[in-house]
């Protein structure tokens, strides 16, 4: 017997907290629409009232029209700021109660003003408000609403009137429940997109890490085969250099022809030493602009463009912000192509170089020169690894020439 008690008990327990995070969310979605609900909710005592003022046959006596007035503005602010606290409440006992004075304070109104067919409009917001609640207490609360209704016109009104009028009250709780239901289903779909839209960005922002990191990966992972490379070729070459030079230092004195033979072999191993370890460190050497911001790095290149007869300009449009590694050598690549095809083919007395970061999402690089232009402009090698460069990172290569009036470049990608 304890046993049992003590798992109804929990059930009691489970069921209680699954009610309260059920009120609790629905709570957050009827918030979602607090100002529009409050204006609406004391619109309707408005309108109640002054019905009630223009449809009496005659005028209130001052202590009834003062309850009616006192009765009003308690039920309008319980049901503005009341409701409003009583949903951050997020507690079911707390929202029966606020039904319960509600629905109270609007009989009082019904029955001190002989009219509760008029007067039982401002229960219609409560059916609303139900809403906060799971659906079997929203059933519960409409119900009392209309045995409200129902008992005051009966009472009031005599009850051969009481089928029409219920009848069509319910109409109007029906379709305000509806309504309402409707409402919140929307709000819930639009904090769901919101939640999902942010679930979103935060991924694309890890996976953004993510890549970067990987990139950083396998970039140390290259150096590191490469420096292997340096060492074991190195020691190689100076194994064999070293052989050479004892074979020769033993037979210097007996042998000058052999002597001469193994210098000449070190001699070469150490040529193609020093071929082996330039070639192994250009590939390691770091990028341009791996430690210099974009205009900087751009700089040398403007240079050696006016080293070689060229008059060029340099042209930064926005204020220069940081970009990704990625981003950054792939305009510098493409400065440089756009600068080396010029002086070799464009014959061309001035070139413009422009690194235009007016786009808040994007940054463009154009390379405009005013020489002979280009036939074709689909590129050869260089510019075929510059737009697969410019693909990779989504972005746009676009180029044009006009005969005998220059031809241009433009990169644009984002950043």
């Amino acid at each position: 017997m304890r046993r049992t008690g003590q798992r109804a008990t929990h059930f009691q327990s489970a069921s209680h907290l699954t009610i309260i995070k059920r009120m609790k969310a629905v709570s957050r979605l009827s918030r979602f629409h607090a100002p529009f609900g409050d204006v609406a909710f004391v619109s309707v005592v408005a309108a109640t009232y002054l019905t009630l003022l223009i449809s009496a046959p005659g005028p209130f006596a001052l202590p009834k029209l003062v309850a009616l007035l006192a009765v009003g503005l308690a039920y309008a602010f319980l049901g503005t700021i009341g409701f409003a606290r009583c949903q951050r409440a997020g507690s079911l006992p707390v929202s029966l109660a606020y039904f319960a004075v509600q629905i109270a304070l609007a009989a009082l109104v019904m029955l001190v003003s002989r009219a509760p067919g008029l007067a039982a409009l401002l229960l219609m917001p409560l059916a609303a408000h139900a809403a906060i609640l799971p659906r079997g207490w929203m059933l519960i609360v409409c119900v009392c609403i209309l045995a409200v209704v129902a008992a005051l016109i009966g009472l009031v009104s005599g009850w051969q009137g009481v089928l029409p009028s219920v009848l069509g009250y319910l109409t109007g709780v029906v379709f305000v429940v509806g309504f309402t239901q409707v409402a919140l289903r929307e709000a819930r779909a639009r904090i769901e997109v919101e939640r999902l839209a942010a679930e979103l960005r935060e991924a694309n922002d890890k996976l953004r890490q993510y890549a970067v990191q990987a990139e950083e990966l396998a970039t140390t992972q290259e150096r590191n085969r490469l420096a292997r490379e340096i060492h074991d070729g190195l020691g190689h070459y100076l194994t064999a250099i070293s052989m050479q030079l004892q074979a020769a230092r033993a037979v210097w004195e007996s042998d000058l022809l052999r002597a001469a033979d193994a210098l000449g072999k070190a001699q070469t191993l150490t040529r193609e030493a020093l071929t082996d370890v330039r070639r192994s460190v250009a590939a390691l050497r770091a990028t341009p602009t791996e430690d210099h911001p974009l205009p900087e790095a751009l700089t040398p290149l403007v240079e050696e463009s006016r080293a070689a007869g060229i008059e060029t300009e340099l042209t930064v449009s926005g204020a220069p912000r940081p970009l990704s590694p990625q981003t950054r050598l792939a305009l510098y690549r493409a400065a440089q192509e756009g600068l080396t095809n010029v002086r070799k083919h464009a014959q061309a007395s001035r070139v413009d170089l422009v690194l235009d970061y007016s786009e808040a999402s994007t940054v463009r690089l154009i390379v405009r020169d005013d020489g002979v232009g280009a036939q074709k402009t689909n590129g050869g090698f260089g510019l075929i690894g510059l737009r697969e460069r410019v693909q990779y990172l989504r972005g746009e290569l676009r180029t044009q020439s006009i005969a005998a009036q220059g031809f241009a470049l433009e990169v644009k990608v984002p950043g």
